[in-house]
């Protein structure tokens, strides 16, 4: 529930704002206290609960995955190694339809861990908006998201260490002469259109990573947002409209953790097609 003390718009800035680290207006370093020097701490401050909490879920990942391989039954499986093979089969599955049978050594383990890094982290939305935020503010902390997907420097990071598997696969297979050439020879087959392929090329490269980023974390922000619209109405109200709305999130938080999965397999493909543009 909203804080007494606290309008509908200071509700919003504060389940909207991340705990940050950075250089203050007078030179020290520390925790931002007030959304005002959040803004005054500029591009190399560090969100605190981004970090953790995407951090911790990949460790989590690592650990399920761990713990199921060194417990392995040949007979019937257990709920998580159930659930664990088949979502390894259902990521081979879509690797095999979209990207084929190349040889590639990290398709697979990459493909696996975005998407359940990306569900664990999009999973994160279904916590009450006011649980973790209102235990973090007993020991002191002000400001505390809990969804690391809601943040745009942690989808646009994924989206950018892909961005640049893709770079690299694009130079490693059709090589660093062959790979600049194209940049200034597709789509049009014309010396006279070289510049315009150039930008055509470079705009193409560059929308890939934003589009990706931008949309996990538009898609995820919004389905926040409304948790914390829900939060704000009579207590009434909440159980009324929190309950239907987490069931059809549910869908909303995996499919965005499929997109960005199938994405990355999509552009890894185009990635390794070295034949005509």
């Amino acid at each position: 529930m909203a804080g007494e003390t606290q309008t509908s718009s200071e509700y919003i800035q504060h389940h909207t704002t991340n705990l940050t680290y950075g250089q203050h207006p007078d030179g020290s370093w520390g925790f931002a206290k007030s959304i005002e020097e959040v803004k005054e701490m500029g591009f190399w401050a560090i969100h605190v609960d981004s970090m953790f909490w995407s951090i911790s879920l990949g460790m989590v990942f690592c650990a399920i995955f761990y713990g199921v391989t060194r417990n392995l039954t040949a007979g019937a499986p257990s709920g998580m190694q159930n659930a664990c093979e088949m979502t390894v089969e259902f990521v081979e599955k879509n690797i095999q339809q979209v990207f084929g049978s190349r040889p590639n050594p990290i398709i697979g383990p990459l493909s696996l861990t975005i998407l359940v890094w990306v569900f664990l982290m999009n999973l994160m939305d279904l916590i009450p908006v006011d649980l973790i935020p209102n235990i973090a503010a007993m020991t002191g902390i002000y400001f505390f998201k809990v969804v690391p997907t809601t943040d745009p420097n942690v989808t646009l990071a994924m989206s950018l260490g892909v961005f640049f598997l893709v770079l690299y696969y694009n130079i490693k297979l059709k090589g660093p002469v062959k790979f600049t050439l194209g940049l200034f020879t597709h789509p049009i087959a014309h010396p006279a259109a070289a510049p315009l392929n150039f930008v055509l090329e470079i705009v193409d490269l560059i929308a890939k990573p934003l589009s990706q980023g931008l949309r996990l974390f538009g898609n995820m922000y919004a389905g926040e947002m409304i948790f914390i619209l829900i939060a704000l109405l009579p207590f009434w109200a909440q159980w009324a409209l929190s309950l239907p709305w987490a069931i059809f999130h549910i869908l909303i938080i995996s499919l965005q953790a499929f997109v960005f999965m199938i994405l990355t397999i999509v552009y890894l493909t185009q990635a390794h097609e070295t034949g005509e543009h």
